[in-house]
């Protein structure tokens, strides 16, 4: 079986350390390279074309979702996973739009980050509860004011439950497997849910499922609002 190559992100030095010895344990990943700053992350990206990057947010030449940016236009194939200190509903929305896989928080414990890696090298999208928690605060405080300005996007309940799965990172074979429907008519139900919500990307589509579920105590369940 071939392993998950990584390249850590991190401007320290002693982070970057424990997290080479969490993945020298495993069988399924190992690090391939390392970085302490944004330019040289899309230098060693360049290099070594990780399957994935693991990166912080801030860093002390600049923002790592530019980083990511430039990682995921010139190699599309390279996933980039976000592990920072930062609680902020707008860089997670802004790391989502640059490509990333995920979002996730440094306090996360080893098996969830390693779980969480795999899930991203394979395609799924994940993000830490504790950021989660933060959205929902936010959305709770705006979710009135905000209202009104929203256009209302209708979904039925088979198309809803595609977007869900397909959200939770799940394949398109995973999707068809679970809601026994052959894989072809998922593709086509993940291609009207796209064009609904004027979308490119399942983790766009995760960013707007996510804040959508958090208001579902003010719309009905078929129902999904989507914000500017």
């Amino acid at each position: 079986m071939t392993r998950i190559r990584l390249l850590l992100v991190d401007d320290q030095e002693v982070f970057r350390m424990g997290l080479c010895k969490l993945f020298e344990r495993s069988k399924t990943m190992r690090v391939v390279g390392e970085a302490s700053s944004a330019a040289d992350a899309v230098i060693q990206a360049d290099r070594l074309k990780p399957d994935l990057v693991l990166m912080e947010l801030r860093l002390p030449d600049g923002s790592g979702i530019e980083a990511c940016r430039r990682i995921r236009s010139a190699h599309p194939h390279v996933r980039v996973l976000f592990l920072t200190s930062c609680q902020d509903q707008s860089a997670l929305v802004e790391s989502t739009y640059a490509g990333a896989s995920g979002f996730l928080m440094k306090k996360i414990a080893g098996k969830e980050l390693s779980r969480a890696v795999e899930t991203a090298a394979t395609g799924g999208y994940v993000v830490d509860p504790a950021i989660t928690n933060v959205i929902m605060q936010e959305m709770r405080a705006s979710s009135a004011s905000a209202a009104s300005d929203q256009e209302i996007v209708v979904f039925p309940p088979q198309q809803r439950r595609v977007l869900a799965l397909l959200t939770e990172g799940k394949t398109n074979r995973q999707i068809a497997s679970v809601l026994a429907l052959s894989e072809k008519t998922v593709i086509g139900y993940i291609r009207i849910i796209y064009r609904k919500l004027r979308l490119t990307r399942r983790s766009q589509a995760a960013v707007y499922f996510a804040k959508c579920e958090l208001r579902k105590n003010s719309q009905d369940t078929s129902t999904l609002r989507l914000g500017p």
